[in-house]
């Protein structure tokens, strides 16, 4: 099992350390993945900060490959706004995706992924 950590998690595990039992404990089990799109959610402030060494250890995580169809990103949109999901963010359907695609569950504080649950079959992590 992989688990890809959303940028929301990322944030208030080095904002306040909140979910640093779960992070910490998939860390230690090398079982978190990371994608680009979530990369360049993170990297800049934290090169603001000079934040060189939380850096790095992002960019050594085991990296899923993000191989973007956009007539499945079209399709898993199409699916959330029939099913009366207005609103939902590209980035966060790129997520959806990498994460169908390597068959990972997602582990987020990001509600849009829960609303999308069942709609995109979404495994997640709570």
């Amino acid at each position: 099992m992989s688990v890809l950590v959303d940028t929301s998690i990322w944030i208030e595990y080095f904002r306040a350390g909140n979910h640093s039992e779960k992070l910490d404990f998939l860390i230690d089990e090398n079982l978190i993945v990371i994608n680009d799109l979530i990369l360049a959610e993170l990297i800049p402030s934290l090169r603001v900060r000079n934040q060189r060494k939380i850096i790095s250890l992002l960019y050594n995580i085991n990296k899923l490959e993000l191989s973007i169809s956009w007539n499945q990103i079209i399709e898993l949109q199409f699916k959330c706004l029939k099913n009366g999901l207005n609103g939902i963010g590209i980035p966060d359907l790129i997520v959806a995706q990498n994460a169908k695609q390597n068959q990972c569950t997602i582990y987020s504080l990001d509600n849009n992924f829960e609303l999308m649950k069942d709609i995109l079959k979404l495994q997640l992590m709570y």
